[in-house]
C-alpha cells in the first residue's frame, strides 16, 4: 500500500510540474494548456512507472521511456502551425516535449531535478516574454483591396513615413498585401497608423 501511495505521488507531482507550464501557456493562450501539458506530464510518469515495475524477470526499463521520448514528438508536431508564411506553436511544442521529460523525471523519483527543470522552464518562458513585449517585433499581414498600383505606393510610402518597416509586399488583380514589421510595445499605436492610411480601402489584417 505504501508503494503504491509512493506511485500516487510521483504521477501526482509530475501532473502538477507539467500543469504549471501549461498554466503559463495557457495565460498566453497558446495552442496547448493546462490540461495538455497536465496529462502529458502525469502520463509520461505513468509511463515510466510502468517500465520501471509493472514487469518481472530480465527486462531494460529504459524502453518505454524511450518511446514516450519520441512518441511525445506526434503530440508536438500537432500543435505547431503554419500559415501565411509564418510558423507558431514551436515554443509550446518545446514545452510539451520538457513537460513529459519532467514526467519521467518524476516517475523515476527524481524530485529535485523535475522541480528544478520546470522552474527554469518557467523562468526561462516568462523572462523571453517580458522582453519580447518590451523590445520584441511582430510581423504582420496587411491585405487591400481594390487597389490601383498608384494608390498602392502611395500606401507604401506614408507606411514608410510613419516609421514602420515593410518586409515585402505583392498586388495582382487590385488587392495588394504587404508584410509590415512593428515593434511590440508599439503595436496599437502602429495598427492605429495603419488603419488611418488604408481609410476607404476594404483590409484584412492577420
Amino acid at each position: 500500500m505504501n508503494i503504491e501511495w509512493a506511485f500516487i505521488t510521483r504521477i501526482l507531482i509530475a501532473g502538477l510540474l507539467g500543469g504549471a507550464i501549461g498554466l503559463e501557456r495557457e495565460f498566453r493562450a497558446k495552442e496547448a494548456g493546462l490540461r495538455t501539458h497536465f496529462i502529458v506530464a502525469l502520463g509520461s510518469a505513468l509511463f515510466m512507472l510502468i517500465s520501471q515495475y509493472a514487469f518481472t524477470g530480465r527486462f531494460d526499463a529504459a524502453r518505454v521511456a524511450a518511446q514516450v521520448v519520441s512518441g511525445i514528438g506526434f503530440i508536438g508536431a500537432g500543435v505547431i502551425i503554419f500559415q501565411k508564411n509564418v510558423v507558431r506553436g514551436v515554443t509550446t511544442a518545446a514545452g510539451l516535449w520538457v513537460a513529459a521529460a519532467i514526467g519521467l523525471a518524476c516517475g523515476a523519483g527524481m524530485y529535485s531535478v523535475s522541480v528544478a527543470a520546470a522552474l527554469m522552464t518557467l523562468i526561462c518562458l516568462e523572462t523571453m516574454h517580458f522582453i519580447t513585449r518590451r523590445y520584441g517585433e511582430k510581423s504582420i499581414t496587411v491585405t487591400i483591396s481594390p487597389v490601383s498600383s498608384e494608390q498602392l505606393a502611395g500606401i507604401l510610402e506614408s507606411i514608410e513615413k510613419n516609421g514602420i518597416e515593410i518586409d515585402s509586399f505583392t498586388a495582382s488583380d487590385s488587392v495588394a498585401t504587404v508584410r509590415v514589421r512593428l515593434r511590440q510595445r508599439n503595436y496599437t499605436a502602429a495598427i492605429t497608423h495603419l488603419m488611418n492610411i488604408t481609410k476607404g480601402f476594404t483590409i484584412e489584417i492577420s
